[in-house]
């Protein structure tokens, strides 16, 4: 999922441009093609099953097939009724519905609800200027400052006012969007960062200079070396 993800984002060509003053220049972020861009959506995109999800598979007419399942290391789910199904990058409703369809070989109309009680394969992108840049974990409906934590906070150069947030759905233009942190951070104003979705990008630009192209090198194409067409381009303009 998150190959897929950053595959994407480079076929729509995503570029940040920055602008700089001095010591108190601005950074925003912004599309360099504002038509390949999704307008934003705090909806968050279904969750896709992935390895580690556990599931639990319910026959409501014949309860006593009811049955705990995991997505095994290659995708699959194993089930009594239903025998081995894919189901990796599948929402819970598709696989629902293939559940449904296996089982109605061996059962007269099955009624089956399929529920997703561990989601281990949530996960997010954290990069830029934060201590441990990497993937981590998503909890249940996480925020951006959570997720900035889980990378061990804030680096001292950091742009905490300018935090980007890149998100992608199946089928559609990825959606960018940056989030201010600063007063929450500094005063305990009100926290202005959105829930997180799954295989969401969160990239924290530092105050000086822009270093998208720097962390794509350093922390997607260096650990993925069959991601190496992966690119974006700044571009620089002092503002008087």
């Amino acid at each position: 999922m998150v190959l897929t993800l950053i595959r994407r984002l480079a076929v729509v060509g995503l570029a940040l441009i920055l602008t700089a003053c001095g010591t108190t220049q601005s950074i925003s972020p912004r599309e360099r093609e504002p038509h390949r861009f999704a307008p934003w959506s705090d909806a968050a995109p279904a969750y896709r099953l992935g390895v580690g999800d556990r599931l639990k598979v319910d026959y409501l007419l014949t309860p006593e097939l009811t049955q705990d399942a995991v997505v095994e290391p290659d995708g699959f789910v194993s089930l009594r009724v239903a025998g081995r199904l894919a189901a990796q990058n599948l929402t819970p409703s598709e696989l629902e519905r293939t559940v449904r369809e296996a089982s109605a070989l061996r059962l007269r109309q099955p009624i089956v609800s399929l529920s997703v009680t561990e989601a281990r394969s949530a996960r997010i992108i954290v990069g830029g200027a934060v201590q441990r840049p990497g993937v981590y974990p998503l909890s249940a409906r996480a925020s951006t400052l959570e997720a900035i934590m889980l990378a061990g906070g804030f680096s001292p150069e950091s742009r905490m006012d300018q935090v980007v947030v890149i998100r992608q759905r199946p089928g559609v233009p990825a959606m960018l969007r940056t989030i201010d942190l600063r007063r929450f951070v500094e005063s305990g104003g009100a926290d202005s960062g959105i829930a997180l979705a799954s295989e969401d990008i969160v990239f924290v630009p530092r105050s000086r200079i822009a270093e998208v192209d720097l962390w794509i090198d350093q922390y997607v194409n260096r650990l993925l070396p069959f991601s190496r067409s992966i690119s974006y381009t700044n571009t620089y303009g002092a503002v008087p």
